[in-house]
């Protein structure tokens, strides 16, 4: 007989009425009927922008607001624009995939419209590494960073530029859950470095790429109007985490999972259980933090005060698209999901996997430009 499970969702730092209420039957808590959605954005009526796609992982925009995706077992990249076919625009050599492993996170530089570059992190036969290439010849390739410890499973992969114009990759474990406490590597890390690959001169530790440390698997980087960097990370049994990331912070993996009360470690400012979430890509757009749930097959919608504290979790879309990668907000104020239902572990449809558009509601104006240099929480 299948046990009944109960799932609960916890807001460690400002627990909210109402934030751990669960749901008999173990379904997901969705919005309440007259409730407006999550920023404005229409969750009723998406705009099936792709079809037929390959695991897609990164996603990141052009100037001219159409997408690049990276599709994690094949190597490539496609360039997607409402109403047309995916096109292929480079396939990155180099690339090993398996498990978790292959084209993982991409980038698009900020500064494009001058240098024209676009980031890839990917697993090949021996590591972890961030190549940036020209979108117009991808054969002419530059290794940014490389030589950190691959596996199967728990590469993390994630990479974004934050406002501050560094890039940013969540590195994960590799399934040595030690090595995200040792310093002298860079597993179980986010990492923080100049887009040529150099370490800025005011990362936390001298000479280190390495921005905050103790996690387990790293899957989201998105940043708030103030330039307050929240991160999610997948648990191993018992919580899934958002952490807002501090320089130098520790954050506690493989000590503790979740909320531990340990001074010497950070806790997670939101917190759920692997069944609700496996959090993997997050957008922020006008206050609100959305994250892409894989197991958990729902986008998350958690509001976020002035101070950077969360308030209650909404599930959007619970269980009609199956498994979520990947949430990003576009330039003209859109949200993009891509589904995860062909890497191994889902139930694809037909039409798997779909890159998803939501538009927003009446008076949501676009993202603002990113600010020239990220607050330090």
């Amino acid at each position: 007989m299948r046990r009944r499970v109960v799932l609960a969702v916890v807001t460690v730092l400002a627990l909210l009425p109402g934030a751990a209420d669960a749901v008999a039957g173990g379904q997901p808590p969705g919005r309440p009927i007259g409730q407006p959605a999550a920023a404005g954005f229409d969750f009723t009526r998406p705009q099936v922008v792709a079809t037929g796609l390959a695991a897609p992982w990164g996603l990141d925009f052009l100037p001219d607001g159409s997408a690049l995706v990276a599709q994690r077992d094949r190597g490539t990249v496609l360039r997607i624009r409402p109403g047309r076919p995916p096109r292929q625009v480079a396939r990155i050599a180099g690339v090993v995939a398996g498990g978790e492993a292959g084209l993982l996170g991409l980038a698009v530089s900020p500064t494009f419209r001058r240098d024209r570059l676009v980031y890839v992190c990917f697993t090949t036969a021996s590591d972890i590494r961030i190549v940036r290439f020209p979108l117009h010849a991808p054969h002419a390739s530059q290794v940014v960073l490389s030589g950190v410890p691959r596996a199967a499973f728990h590469d993390g992969g994630r990479i974004a530029f934050g406002p501050d114009g560094m890039l940013y990759a969540g590195i994960g474990d590799a399934g040595v859950p030690t090595a995200a406490q040792d310093l002298a590597g860079r597993n179980g890390k986010i990492l923080r470095i100049r887009p040529d690959g150099a370490v800025p001169a005011d990362n936390p530790f001298p000479g280190s790429p390495v921005y905050s440390y103790g996690h387990r698997n790293v899957q989201g980087l998105a940043w708030d109007a103030w330039g307050r960097l929240y991160a999610t990370e997948f648990g191993q049994s018992t919580w899934d985490e958002v952490n807002l990331i501090v320089p130098g912070g520790n954050y506690g993996w493989p000590v503790v999972e979740g909320p531990g009360g340990d001074p010497r470690f950070r806790d997670p400012v939101l917190v759920w259980s692997p069944a609700e979430a496996s959090p993997s890509g997050a957008a922020i757009a006008d206050g609100t933090l959305f994250v892409a749930a894989l197991r958990g097959a729902r986008l998350w919608a958690v509001p976020l005060d002035a101070a950077g504290r969360p308030g209650t979790p909404v599930a959007e879309l619970p269980g009609r698209y199956g498994r979520l990668r990947t949430v990003e907000r576009a330039p003209d104020g859109s949200l993009w999901v891509a589904t995860s239902n062909r890497d191994g572990r889902g139930t694809p449809s037909p039409d798997d996997d779909r890159l998803l558009r939501f538009t927003a509601g009446a008076g949501q104006p676009p993202p603002p430009p990113p600010t020239a240099a990220a607050a330090r929480p």
